[in-house]
């Protein structure tokens, strides 16, 4: 009995040198968004879309009971999420459990607050994980988001698809891992292979990350760019010179008033400098906090430092 347990409490710690790789295909970061399979919006907006508000842990049961998707590859069961995005950088860790040798080949498309497709992991994004003390075999992966500002939340569509599902996934003999946690020599024996269904169980895990430089969820826009045409104006004048202004000045656009107490030169050049420095260094979080505190003081170019630096040329 010890001799066992011996066994299950190595097997977390021991290196996997020893043994083949165990996943069903090479293993694959995120794709590009423009061959991710295309949902329309009208089945995107039908579907029951449930909120997850980090930290949190949730298991989600995928069976003739879960709503369901069949456009283009995608097909069976699919879990529908939401998350905020006003908390910074996400991390989200998905596994779908290995039960009876069946398993649920997971992909996940990403959209921003406007359901367009911003990301998307493929089922090759979760490659196959050997059981430990606290987990069993598994497909597992892990995302690192972070939302744009300006948006309250972004949508995580998690399916299968029917190419999905004529493979199957190796894993490791019980046998080998046995061996390699009492020390025994590697026996030659066959792995066992799990075959793809469209029903099985996902875990979803979600905490709110800092200092990582993740993938960016939504379109980012100048606050000047976004914000509508104001035609007239029916605030009071604001510093109004004593004589008369041109009779041309009437045609000028409307501007806006500046702060009551703008920022000094010295702290916007300051704050600048940190949120370059921030992006240059990966850290999106910290610009983002960067810049709602440089615009809480009155700052009038950290937003536009912020989107430069983001898309390279700040």
């Amino acid at each position: 009995m010890k001799k066992h347990l011996l066994a299950l409490c190595l097997f977390p710690a021991l290196s996997l040198s020893s043994l083949p790789s165990f996943s069903a295909e090479p293993f694959s970061g995120p794709q590009d968004v423009s061959v991710a399979p295309a949902v329309s919006v009208a089945k995107l907006q039908s579907l029951p879309w449930q909120p997850l508000m980090p930290p949190t842990a949730r298991e989600f049961v995928l069976d003739a009971s879960a709503p369901g998707i069949n456009q283009g590859d995608m097909t069976g069961p699919a879990v529908a999420l939401t998350l905020p995005a006003n908390q910074g950088s996400l991390e989200i860790t998905l596994a779908s459990v290995i039960k009876h040798e069946s398993v649920y080949a997971p992909n996940v498309l990403v959209l921003d607050e406007q359901m367009h497709p911003a990301a998307f992991f493929p089922s090759s994004y979760f490659p196959y994980q050997k059981p430990g003390i606290a987990s069993s075999n598994r497909l597992e992966g892990t995302l690192k988001l972070t939302p744009v500002l300006g948006q309250k939340q972004i949508f995580l569509l998690i399916y299968t698809t029917r190419q999905d599902l004529t493979g199957r996934t190796k894993m490791i003999n019980p046998a080998k891992l046995y061996a390699e946690g009492v020390g025994n020599a590697i026996p030659d024996v066959p792995d066992p292979y799990a075959r793809h269904s469209a029903n099985g169980t996902v875990e979803v895990k979600v905490r709110s990350e800092q200092n990582s430089g993740n993938i960016m969820i939504g379109q980012i826009f100048s606050s000047r760019e976004s914000q509508p045409v104001v035609v007239g104006s029916t605030a009071p004048a604001v510093n109004t010179p004593a004589t008369p202004a041109p009779a041309a000045a009437a045609a000028a656009p409307v501007v806006p008033a500046a702060p009551a107490a703008p920022m000094l030169n010295d702290t916007e050049s300051y704050f600048n400098r940190a949120i370059k420095q921030a992006v240059h260094d990966g850290n999106i979080d910290k610009a983002l906090k960067l810049l709602n505190e440089a615009e809480r003081l009155g700052s009038t170019s950290a937003r536009q430092t912020f989107i430069s630096s983001v898309k390279g040329k700040g």
